[in-house]
């Protein structure tokens, strides 16, 4: 069986009964500068990369990515005194938010050349108030759909996670009807 797929706009408008487009995700500016903030930094300028750990939040634009701890991927290229990002690699306790759309889960990775949020382990995006629940989510930044597969997420060797089994779970509202 194909896992599930749902759109945030599509949970936005019809199916959990959130009124009108206006409340469907709109594209992420991932040129927008990021700034962070953590209780510790290790440098790792050979392998181009930096460790931050304890209670971290990084926030670009309207969205804000928070974890214990987070590895920062760069270039190794330099444009304005800072180090140019490539990827965010987040673990624990991760959440995502953005304008009325929240998610939560054991890992998450955001690749700012995909310009995607992939988050695993017990993920729960929640939208307007209603939640759904998956192994799996994907955040396509440049359309602002999100996409949550069943697929419970297993920590493999090295602390690789896959996929395997599982269902999206959720709640739709149901329109108040006149007596």
């Amino acid at each position: 069986m194909h896992a599930l797929r749902l759109s945030a706009a599509l949970l936005a408008s019809s199916l959990l009964g959130i009124a009108g487009p206006s409340t469907a995700q709109t594209r992420h500016d991932s040129a927008a500068p990021i700034d962070f903030g953590a209780d510790h930094i290790e440098l790792q300028d050979k392998a181009n990369r930096a460790i931050l750990s304890g209670g971290v939040t990084v926030r670009q634009a309207e969205m804000t990515l928070s974890a214990a701890r987070m590895t920062v991927a760069y270039t190794g290229q330099v444009v304005d005194g800072s180090p140019q990002v490539s990827r965010l690699d987040a673990s624990g306790g991760v959440t995502v938010s953005r304008p009325d759309q929240s998610a939560r889960s054991q890992y998450a990775v955001y690749d700012l050349k995909r310009r995607e949020v992939i988050m695993l382990g017990n993920v729960m995006l929640v939208q307007g108030g209603n939640p759904v629940n998956g192994g799996r989510l994907r955040i396509d930044l440049d359309t602002g759909k999100a996409y949550l597969d069943g697929g419970a997420a297993v920590a493999g060797q090295a602390g690789s996670v896959s996929g395997s089994g599982g269902r999206v779970t959720g709640r739709f509202s149901v329109p108040k009807r006149d007596k």
